[in-house]
């Protein structure tokens, strides 16, 4: 059956979590936040570069050119030019502000310095107030930076779903030599949340960090020694040394309810909101009640599903307030878990870790064929340009990705022939290992290959591609192997150095082939499953990581190619039925197909290419997955290779209906929820 997957979206801007705004006269940093020099933005700007040279697509809410530090429109201007997509023939200013928060984050020239200061503005406007877009003004907006030769292409905005038409942009662009830097979304920590265009294999896709130690909070919290995940509130301070008490309930912390329990040198739980509809109760007004009541810390799990960023510093504090005691936010379901252990021990510490995680940050997978996000970047507490010359902290993926875009600006300028996939090598290799609050390191679900270091990519030699890679093994094939290729900038390969990590059942060998490094896998056992392991690669004192993604499954599937046709095996004693899905990569277009051991599996192709292939095979009482790729190289292009299918017509009527209604509702444009300030203040 053939799904040709084809909707209009809405994109939602990846907008702002936290802003403070800052007058001009303020004193500000030099450089944007500390982000900039945590990231090893220095070493290039000592060396001269300073994205001189490069123009850079920003498809945002345009870009405030009147401002002080993004001063100008026009050839002799910060933003050289651009469009105005909301209303055609006016000059794409922006005023709302995401789109100036992230131009200054790149390209920032006056108070603040953007990563690449002297780097030039293309400003795509398409949206006039910040929460949402139609889809047809992304690709407009992709399509005209193509004809205005931008260089690099900046997307802040996306969805958490597939969108094929932005996809088939951003492929184009990508096939022109732009390397395009996306956004990876604000809807962690739930998994499968990174949506077109940030879902593309071609594009970077950037998650974010913290940035540093004065803006790096994070806690850590156990109930009788098991782990639960918290996030500290605005305003809260680092602890020298963890808390230990026991559980209190405290209702909704509010000073007559906790008149009537005993809160002395307790961590009070207690619930967001309150009880009587209508009332402030604010954060800081529980902070305030707890620590009066004798309380050494403050648990508030959220009154919906899923977890949230407090503030205990805002504008609507009582004159004087200053927080006494740490307030960490949890999410609904496990502050009731809590709440059902009655008077437990507990253990909660606050202290810094710049290279965490955000928890808004949208996490992997998005396939089992490749790794996404790519990277992360710093994106929280970021000091960057406001409308109307202010400044303000911003938070999201949406400064996280900017910070890349900067970044690839100067190793553009240093490397003007350099191919995206090689620029795209150097930032994720030689990326940093980011760790949770446990010492633990993130999943490639979580950061990909890590966080940003540009001072490191700078220095590099050596490109490696592919950065990371997949690969499937099964029961009946436990060997695999995998070719680096390796890329000299500098030196030669003679001092390479080559270790690998991961769990002991899998063992890896590699050999040098001239400028190719020859990788094989073997594993062993029966312990089914995903695995992570880490190819190190040293070479004239830089470290290189490649990360490796493995499937190891009980069944598998075999695919062979003749001539049209793609034929599929599927290698398990008892199995009894399976659904195939075949995808041409870098396309949405997916064939489903269904097997049984008395019928032949096989699907008509039209494209030569790679393909992917997945299954889900019912073996006795299980369902067990498979993996394979295939490259067809042998497709008769010229023919007409769509099958007919015979669908009945009321089936067919119904679904033709259901496109007819998706069309309709993807013409209009739909504005997304806008988030609510206050949400974070009680």
């Amino acid at each position: 059956m053939k799904f040709g997957v084809v909707f209009a979206s809405i994109i939602v801007i990846f907008s702002s979590l936290i802003i403070f705004q800052l007058l001009p006269d303020d004193n500000v940093h030099t450089y944007i936040e500390q982000s900039i020099p945590f990231i090893g933005g220095d070493i290039p700007r000592m060396e001269g570069f300073d994205g001189s040279g490069i123009k850079i697509a920003v498809i945002d809410t345009g870009v405030d050119y009147n401002h002080p530090d993004l001063f100008g429109f026009g050839p002799d201007g910060k933003v050289i030019g651009g469009y105005n997509f909301i209303n055609e023939g006016e000059p794409p200013l922006d005023t709302n502000g995401h789109g100036t928060q992230v131009a200054g984050v790149i390209a920032a020239d006056g108070i603040l310095k953007g990563v690449a200061p002297k780097a030039k503005i293309l400003a795509y406007k398409v949206s006039e107030d910040g929460e949402g877009v139609s889809s047809d003004l992304i690709i407009k907006a992709i399509n005209k930076s193509i004809e205005d030769d931008a260089d690099i292409i900046n997307i802040s905005l996306g969805v958490n779903k597939t969108n094929a038409n932005i996809d088939k942009a951003v492929d184009n662009a990508l096939q022109k030599g732009i390397i395009v830097i996306t956004a990876a979304g604000n809807d962690g920590p739930i998994p499968q949340t990174i949506g077109s265009p940030g879902k593309n294999p071609g594009s970077i896709t950037v998650g974010a960090t913290y940035n540093n130690l004065t803006s790096s909070l994070i806690a850590t919290l156990e109930v009788n020694e098991k782990p639960y995940t918290v996030i500290p509130m605005t305003g809260s301070t680092k602890l020298d040394e963890p808390i230990t008490g026991k559980i209190v309930f405290g209702g909704y912390g509010k000073e007559t309810e906790l008149k009537k329990i005993n809160t002395t040198d307790a961590i009070l739980l207690v619930e967001r909101g309150s009880d009587i509809e209508g009332e402030m109760l604010y954060f800081s007004i529980k902070e305030k009640n707890a620590a009066n009541a004798g309380a050494k810390a403050m648990i508030v799990y959220n009154n919906q599903p899923g977890i949230f960023l407090g503030q205990l510093i805002h504008e609507f504090i009582e004159p004087n307030y200053k927080p006494q005691i740490p307030v960490v936010s949890i999410d609904r379901k496990e502050g009731l878990e809590i709440k059902e252990l009655g008077e437990s021990k507990a253990n909660l510490h606050l202290f810094y870790n710049p290279d965490f995680v955000a928890h808004f940050s949208s996490r992997g997978p998005v396939s089992p064929f490749y790794i996404k996000p790519d990277l992360v970047a710093p994106g929280a507490y970021i000091n960057t340009t406001q409308t109307n010359g202010g400044y303000n902290f911003t938070s999201g993926t949406s400064f996280a990705a900017p910070h890349v875009s900067g970044s690839v600006a100067l190793l553009l300028e240093k490397y003007p022939i350099m191919t995206n996939d090689e620029i795209k090598s150097l930032l994720m290799t030689t990326s940093e290992r980011v760790s949770d609050a446990y010492g633990s390191e993130f999943s490639l679900s979580d950061t990909g290959s890590g966080r940003l270091n540009l001072g490191k990519a700078f220095d590099a030699n050596l490109i490696i591609t592919p950065p990371n890679f997949v690969v499937n093994l099964s029961s009946d094939k436990k060997t695999a192997e995998k070719q680096l290729k390796l890329k000299l900038l500098n030196g030669t390969l003679d001092n390479l150095n080559v270790t690998f990590e991961g769990p002991e059942f899998i063992q890896v060998e590699d050999s040098l082939q001239e400028n190719n490094l020859i990788i094989k896998i073997k594993i062993s056992g029966e312990d089914y499953g995903m695995f992570q392991e880490k190819i190190l690669i040293n070479h004239d004192k830089i470290k290189y990581t490649v990360p490796i993604q493995i499937h190891y499954t009980k069944a598998s599937i075999d695919v062979i190619q003749n001539n049209n046709s793609l034929f599929f095996t599927i290698n398990d004693p008892d199995w009894n039925f399976a659904k195939i899905s075949v995808t041409k990569s870098n396309t949405e277009i997916t064939d489903v197909i269904t097997a049984t051991p008395n019928k032949d599996a096989k699907i008509r192709i039209n494209q030569n290419g790679e393909y992917w292939i997945e299954a889900k095979i019912k073996s006795n009482d299980q369902t067990l997955d498979a993996y394979n790729t295939i490259i067809a190289d042998s497709v008769d292009e010229t023919q007409d290779n769509f099958e007919i299918i015979d669908v009945p017509q009321k089936q067919l009527t119904i679904v033709l209906g259901i496109v007819a209604i998706i069309g309709i509702i993807g013409a209009v444009k739909i504005k997304s929820v806008k988030h609510d300030t206050q949400d974070l203040l009680k």
